[in-house]
């Protein structure tokens, strides 16, 4: 069960960004006892958010691997070739009613 650092990574900024909406809705629930306008967060919400933010975003970058080239020629490419079976390709579909509408707009 061994979990990646990009893994524990993200799973800390999840737990930072709950933590800072739990801290926030206790924060609103502070200021409705004591008849206070609600102005924004605290600072160190924000801080919590910001951190929480970027962890996410580090994780979500790198746990799901490396990223593949979109270049149609390259040999990484696996996307660009057609499938073996053409019987499956299907182009008598929902979108042949759009047609004549675009024609009729094309004469016009």
């Amino acid at each position: 069960m061994g979990f990646s650092v990009g893994f524990v990574i993200g799973l800390v900024g999840v737990l930072i960004l709950s933590h800072a909406a739990y801290s926030t809705s206790q924060y609103r629930g502070l200021l409705k006892i004591t008849e206070d306008e609600f102005s924004g967060p605290p600072f160190s919400v924000v801080v919590e958010l910001i951190v929480g933010l970027v962890l996410c975003m580090w994780a979500a970058l790198t746990v799901p691997g490396n990223f593949l080239s979109i270049h149609p020629h390259s040999d990484e490419n696996r996307m660009v070739s057609l499938p073996d079976n053409l019987d499956f390709m299907i182009f008598n579909h929902r979108g042949k009613v759009f047609v004549p509408e675009i024609n009729m707009k094309l004469k016009h």
